[in-house]
């Protein structure tokens, strides 16, 4: 039996012989989240030359609707130095419609844009997963084990599609030396996928691909802390290290001045990433990037990445903008099993995430919040993001230097402020991708999202 397993156990053993006791049930949460999601992403040609595309069978429409329930048990605490508690998350997806077969799913991987897939390659008609999580605390101190969903610099929970992704593994969180000060510690051994009921060892683009080329890991790492210098200053310092492939140091400044009658936030970000075993000397174990010469096109870890992303907010109007720098050899690394993950940069979009090696990247931003003119409840964005100097090779091996992408997100949404119909929610995004990178293929996309959270009394 592994150790985190073993932990559980003992863990709700525990916890049942005082289930009963007051807290634990008095201040338990119950709620279920309905997510109706639709998705259509039109795969375009480019520069980038298509035939090994349509080889590897990428199709040129990807469209999926669905139906998610997730529902969640947060319990309290039982009562004494020690207390002990029990969450729970269930989560079933089911199909309404895979697009006629144009589901996403390729050679390359086991699920397509929303659903799982059959070993013929159709999307499965229902997918579903029970995550259980083992709690403990002591004064401002908790400890967690099994199903987590972080949300740090160095691992970040992605929830961009009908479920959300999840992770197994332990993390320890504590305000006890100081109020103002948080401090997070954990390991994770294994990820749930956001199309996927089975949870898989932890990998990193160019080593990801399904089948007898996967190289994974199941020890992550990761420890930091956030101080609350001033109420409108927050630093940061978090450390990650995915074993075999590399380390990750990050560093964060987020500051808010009352400017005229507006706020101007700041939001300073600096990733130091290095490899680490395998990942400096055995090729299978490489990252993506610009290594022009080298028989896989790929190579260890190296990469430093910068960004500052400032918005002003005044009378419902958010202005902002932002840029970023992705200095070294390797793309930026991420927790990244192929499958649909999210990276705590501030280009991480829609469709694309901006953080090649050498790349360069401007951001502007605006939105609005309709409440500031009778209408609460609607809001309205778009952001603009182009990137430059891109640094790759392409499918010969040769490098390509100077290459450039742009994005532009809109999204509107909507959630009813009260009646019979309070806090649904109804959002579009449409998101439309260019680029001359190589191998890559240009993409619109929509999404048309309704939700709902109910909350059991």
């Amino acid at each position: 039996m592994k150790k985190s397993t073993l932990a559980v156990a003992v863990a709700l053993g525990a916890i049942a012989q005082q289930a009963g006791a007051a807290g634990f049930i008095d201040d338990s949460k119950v709620t279920l989240g309905l997510r109706n999601f639709y998705i259509n992403t039109d795969n375009r040609d480019s520069a980038a030359g298509t035939a090994a595309n349509k080889r590897a069978g990428v199709q040129n429409k990807q469209e999926e609707w669905g139906q998610g329930f997730d529902l969640r048990f947060i319990s309290g605490y039982t009562q004494g130095t020690v207390g002990f508690g029990l969450d729970a998350i269930g989560l079933l997806g089911v199909r309404l419609d895979s697009g006629g077969g144009t589901n996403g799913a390729t050679a390359s991987s086991y699920g397509g844009t929303v659903f799982p897939s059959k070993s013929n390659g159709e999307a499965v008609d229902n997918y579903s997963s029970l995550g259980l999580t083992a709690k403990a605390k002591i004064s401002q101190t908790e400890l967690k084990l099994g199903t987590l969903q972080p949300k740090l610099p160095v691992i970040v929970t992605n929830d961009g599609r009908l479920l959300p992704q999840t992770f197994q593994g332990g993390q320890i969180t504590s305000n006890d030396l100081n109020k103002d000060l948080t401090l997070v510690a954990g390991q994770i051994e294994k990820a749930k996928g956001r199309n996927s009921s089975n949870v898989d060892n932890l990998s990193i683009s160019g080593a990801n691909s399904r089948g007898v080329n996967w190289r994974d890991s199941n020890k992550f790492y990761y420890a930091g802390g956030d101080y609350k210098i001033t109420k409108d200053l927050t630093a940061q310092y978090y450390y990650g290290n995915l074993e075999d492939f590399y380390k990750q140091h990050f560093l964060g400044l987020t500051h808010n001045w009352a400017i005229g009658p507006g706020v101007l936030k700041s939001d300073l970000r600096y990733f130091n990433s290095s490899d680490d075993g395998k990942n400096g000397h055995e090729s299978a174990y490489f990252s993506s990037g610009n290594y022009s010469g080298v028989n896989s096109g790929r190579g260890k870890v190296d990469n430093n990445l910068y960004s500052g992303l400032f918005l002003y907010t005044v009378a419902g109007h958010t202005f902002g903008g932002g840029y970023q720098v992705s200095n070294g050899s390797s793309d930026f690394p991420w927790l990244n099993q192929g499958d649909g993950s999210s990276a705590y940069i501030t280009t991480d979009m829609q469709i694309a995430k901006f953080a090649r090696a050498g790349e360069r990247t401007w951001q502007a931003r605006y939105s609005y919040d309709f409440a500031k003119v009778g209408v609460p409840g609607l809001t309205a964005g778009v952001v603009y993001l182009k990137g430059t100097d891109i640094d790759t090779v392409n499918g010969s091996r040769a490098e390509f230097t100077g290459q450039s992408e742009w994005e532009r997100d809109i999204t509107v949404a909507y959630v009813v402020p009260e009646g019979v119909f309070k806090n649904v929610g109804v959002a579009w995004k449409n998101a439309m991708w260019r680029n001359d990178v190589a191998a890559a293929r240009d993409q619109d996309e929509n999404r048309v999202i309704v939700s709902y959270t109910y909350a059991f009394k």
